[in-house]
């Protein structure tokens, strides 16, 4: 085992974890797993937050500061912005094309779909919103009836206390300016956005700052600073190291207590949750997987030609892997830096900068789930949304992926606010809560091989990167290293 690479402990973990939580369920000890198992994936993700704030802090700080030159930081910000931009979009249009072809929504029967269709009316009439498409069921005496029974129905869904809590939490967002996500940027209190790990853009927006101003006060003066900011750094990386080397254990019950949540002491409850969204799921997935194995592939090979295609995938395996156990690009930051710049050989400079702006904004996976998501809940209410109503979603999407937070199911409050922009029911997210977090976790993967990328073409393009192929990348993580 000492010997196999850590990814592999990982996904070892990870299967183990699963079929420990199917075989609790069978037995009737999904309480005992979630008690006293499940709490221990819970410390993993607190471990690697913990890392991840100061680690983010100062190595934006050291990045910027270590540039040495203000019209290279100028260039290189504008470059990684402009990239991290473009894959967001490519990521977008990938997912409305699939969703387009595969209709997820149209395979569901019939009948529920008329019932969803009547529903969506009768909320569209109450909220004083335009029929999409200009039919309308309500006024057709066949479905009269059946929408009286659907109108206390369709009045209960909003009463449901996980969509309340979701749709809560953008309503203190809530603002008239159109510059208010630039007011937000800046932390009025910085201790306190340190406090708060949906603040991100906050803290980075001060390292930037800050960074900046060492490269604008004399050397002798800076020096001090950068030595004490490199040598904090190394201790954070260090942690990264320590905790990884129980990251199979914690991934094992990280898995174990999602899966045993899910199915509760009856295992049948997971096939019937999956069989229902089976074709949104695959969709989704189908769509992720071309990211992660195609599109992302292309663009760095367009762009540099020294890391080979199984290189890559071996470099990135730890990151990916935990990535995908912790549904959070957040947690997985530390790591995504030691396997970019250990194992992909992007200097720090580099990938201190691009990694952390990229786990903030570069939620390439999370908007492409928000397109598919708002076409799939369309078609399954019998809605056709036409190319220019998509076009907002696109656009939507790409703008709501910057502010979303880099944890788990932060894209959920987020699709609240595209499902909102074409003018359909944001209750409507309960409908795919129960698949949520198994495609949060292929999302975030997309999202880290998507920052990965970037990191390199930009790297490459400052030539800053020395690729040399690794044997083991496991041994990035190595503590006697």
């Amino acid at each position: 085992m000492k010997k196999l690479a850590l990814h592999w402990k990982i996904i070892i973990g990870m299967v183990l974890g699963i079929i420990w939580a199917l075989v609790s369920s069978t037995m009737g000890w999904s309480e005992f797993t979630i008690d006293w198992i499940d709490p221990f994936g819970t410390m993993f993700i607190n471990l690697l937050k913990l890392i991840a704030v100061p680690l983010v802090l100062f190595s934006i700080i050291g990045g910027v500061a270590n540039i040495g030159d203000p019209a290279s930081l100028g260039r290189m910000g504008g470059k990684t912005l402009g990239i991290y931009l473009i894959t967001t979009i490519l990521a977008i249009s990938l997912g409305l094309v699939l969703v387009n072809l595969v209709k997820p929504g149209e395979l569901i029967d019939e009948s529920s779909r008329i019932d969803n269709r009547i529903s969506y009316e009768i909320w569209a009439n109450e909220e004083g919103h335009e029929i999409k498409d200009g039919i309308n069921y309500l006024q057709d005496p066949a479905f009269f009836k059946r929408a009286q029974e659907i109108s206390e129905l369709t009045k209960s869904e909003l009463q449901n206390a996980s969509v309340q809590d979701k749709m809560a939490a953008i309503k203190n967002k809530e603002d008239v300016s159109p510059l208010k996500p630039l007011v937000d940027i800046i932390p009025s209190n910085f201790f306190h956005a340190l406090t708060d790990n949906g603040s991100m853009l906050k803290i980075i927006f001060f390292a930037v700052f800050f960074g900046v101003c060492l490269l604008f006060i004399p050397s002798d003066k800076a020096q001090p600073v950068l030595k004490l900011v490199d040598g904090i750094n190394e201790v954070f990386l260090k942690m990264v190291d320590i905790v990884m080397q129980a990251a199979p254990f914690f991934v094992f019950a990280l898995l174990a207590g999602v899966v045993s949540r899910m199915a509760g002491d009856d295992i049948g409850k997971v096939v019937e949750i999956f069989k229902g969204l089976s074709w949104y799921s695959l969709t989704v997935l189908i769509g992720l997987l071309l990211m992660i194995f195609v599109v992302y592939p292309m663009v760095l090979k367009l762009f540099v030609k020294k890391i080979p295609y199984k290189g890559f995938f071996k470099a990135m395996g730890p990151a990916q892997t935990l990535a995908f156990s912790t549904s959070s690009s957040a947690a997985t930051l530390p790591v995504t830096m030691e396997c970019v710049e250990q194992n992909l050989g992007v200097d720090k400079k580099v990938s201190s900068f691009v990694l952390p702006i990229g786990a903030t904004v570069n939620m390439d996976g999370t908007s492409m789930y928000q397109a598919i998501a708002v076409v799939f809940l369309a078609q399954m209410h019998m809605i056709d949304l036409t190319i220019g109503q998509q076009i907002t979603v696109v656009l939507t999407a790409t703008l709501a992926s910057i502010g979303s937070a880099a944890v788990p199911s932060a894209g959920l409050v987020m699709l609240i606010i595209v499902l909102s922009s074409v003018g359909l029911n944001p209750a409507w997210i309960a409908i795919i809560f129960p698949v949520d977090r198994i495609l949060d976790m292929f999302r975030t993967v997309v999202n880290v091989t998507g920052d990965a990328t970037v990191c390199s073409i930009i790297a490459d393009g400052e030539n800053l990167l020395d690729y040399v192929e690794h044997e083991n990348p496991s041994e990035t993580f190595d503590l006697d290293s």
